[in-house]
């Protein structure tokens, strides 16, 4: 594993090496890829293989995406996870904090001669045998944009495309502290390479079936305020998808809407999965770590947006989510 001391220069430079040196390498994302896993990874892929470089790419099962991000480009070209190296000879991961996100690609993490880890989470367990994780970078597509130009490569359309939408997807369309100047730098380097940013920004967080827009009627009218903790909540049951005929991937952009109350510092939505799980997304103004609250269970990400996911009930996770604020 790369030291925790080790630089993110030098460890960016480790990673392009291996990547130069592998017949081929092999990316992966997290399960239930955001846009910023998806848009890292294909943002990479897109270079390698314009390169050209013998290049794979995949997430773990379910291997869906939710409908916001199917028009981001070279879905089409991504490897069923079944048919993704078992042994890779230098694997890359996107986006990914812990080597149990990456699902039923983990064996595969665990039996690559070389693993790359790319991420800006400051909860990343550092899994990789090389670690770039930069938790000061905006978005993990941001670091993908570094390890490019330490390739001596090259970025094209689709890359450029696939980078924007991780950029604008981790800054939320540029709204966060996260958000700066190098931010706005490396977004009008991308959109040099004839970014549709219109298009891509109403499919990426406009655009929603008119069944979705029930479900968030239902979701918002079902949705509590805690005064007191600044805290507003809300839970979409298996019974509401299946009475609106709404997938869970759908939801994603519900915590956008509900994380706009004036009273509220932190906002909660707790997703049931079809096992009975429960997806637990976290957002604060700032004042509140929500890192931190998720790592007791299990989660992580950032101070302003972390999740985790519990066999728990929705009413003891509030009721723990509550009592850690």
């Amino acid at each position: 594993m790369t030291p925790p001391d080790v630089t993110v220069e030098a460890a960016l430079a480790r990673a392009a090496r291996a990547i130069e040196d592998a017949d081929v390498v092999a990316l992966a994302c997290h399960v239930n890829p955001d846009g910023d896993a998806l848009g890292s990874m294909l943002g990479l892929f897109h270079v390698l293989r314009t390169a050209p470089r013998d290049v794979v790419a995949s997430f773990p099962q379910p291997f869906l995406v939710a409908p916001h991000y199917r028009e981001l480009p070279g879905l089409e070209l991504l490897t069923k996870p079944d048919d993704f190296p078992a042994e890779p000879d230098v694997m890359v991961t996107f986006d990914c904090g812990s080597l149990s996100r990456l699902g039923s690609l983990e064996s595969a993490g665990r039996a690559a001669h070389e693993l790359v880890v790319l991420d800006h989470h400051v909860s990343n367990t550092r899994y990789g045998t090389i670690n770039v994780i930069d938790p000061n970078a905006a978005a993990s597509g941001v670091l993908v944009r570094r390890l490019v130009r330490e390739l001596g490569l090259e970025l094209n359309n689709p890359a450029a495309v696939s980078l924007y939408a991780a950029l604008v997807c981790d800054t939320g369309r540029f709204q966060y502290d996260t958000t700066t100047p190098g931010v706005f730098d490396l977004a009008r380097e991308l959109v040099e390479f004839d970014v549709p940013i219109s298009r891509l920004s109403r499919q990426l967080f406009e655009e929603h079936r008119f069944a979705y827009l029930q479900l968030l009627s239902e979701a918002l009218a079902t949705a509590e305020l805690d005064v007191e903790h600044h805290f507003v909540w809300t839970a979409i049951t298996n019974p509401m998808l299946e009475r609106h005929g709404v997938t869970l991937d759908e939801a994603e952009g519900l915590i956008d809407i509900l994380r706009r109350t004036t009273e509220a510092e932190v906002t909660c939505v707790l997703k049931e999965e079809q096992n009975g799980n429960i997806r637990v997304s976290l957002r604060s103004l700032g004042d509140v770590d929500v890192r931190r609250i998720a790592e007791q269970h299990g989660g992580g990400g950032h101070r302003f947006a972390a999740g985790f996911e519990s066999r728990l009930g929705v009413a003891e996770l509030v009721a723990r989510i509550r009592g850690a604020l």
